[in-house]
């Protein structure tokens, strides 16, 4: 895997390191997320760490397997990663994919991600 913005994303949510994904984001970092049935919306760290950590994927949630994390594609200053988890909850056994289109330099300051929600394996 490369060492990429998007790539390091995916593997701080895989990880649930909160300040791996803290650490990507710039202090005004723009966010809209779709999941099946919602939109979620914020601005700064805390509200992405607050949606993906303590909403999408939460403590009772365990990422079992990487399956993949496919990285690289741009739509002219937008890129794409998109990465796939089989996971564990107290409901069972899961996958999930996520499509997430960034955009910065060092740090995230735009990002836009859809997601398909825990679809039983």
């Amino acid at each position: 895997m490369t060492d990429t913005l998007g790539s390091r994303f995916a593997r701080a949510i895989a990880a649930k390191d909160e300040p791996a994904l803290r650490a990507l984001l710039s202090d005004d970092v723009d966010f809209k997320g779709l999941t099946p049935g919602r939109l979620w919306e914020g601005s700064g760290p805390d509200d992405v760490v607050q949606v993906v950590f303590g909403s999408w994927f939460e403590e009772s949630d365990r990422v079992d397997r990487v399956v993949h994390v496919t990285d690289g594609e741009e739509v002219a200053d937008t890129a794409l990663v998109s990465y796939r988890f089989d996971l564990t909850s107290p409901g069972g056994s899961y996958v999930a994919e996520q499509q997430a289109y960034y955009r910065g330099g060092e740090t995230i300051d735009h990002l836009r991600i859809m997601c398909s929600g825990f679809r039983p394996r």
